[in-house]
């Protein structure tokens, strides 16, 4: 049986999630209209999910910078459905 996946992700190299994650956010501003923004809302659940996890043991100000940059990104995301 696999692990839950809490402990699955705290064997990922954090450079590899990096990476992974940039990949994704590049992938999705620089393809075009809705493609681009599928990928970004899917980065956007991902991110959501696993910053969920882990929401109470994150300090107040690391909350507001992940709300922050999950809300810039679903609204890059929602500006290239308009656009």
């Amino acid at each position: 049986m696999s692990a839950p996946l809490p402990e699955r992700l705290a064997r990922v190299k954090p450079l590899a999630a990096f990476v992974a994650a940039l990949v994704l956010v590049l992938a999705g501003l620089f393809l075009p209209g809705i493609v681009g923004a599928a990928v970004l809302l899917l980065l956007v659940g991902g991110l959501a999910y696993v910053s969920s996890l882990t929401w109470r043991v994150q300090p107040a100000r690391t909350r507001v910078l992940r709300v922050a940059i999950l809300a810039l990104l679903a609204a890059v995301a929602v500006a290239k459905i308009v656009g």
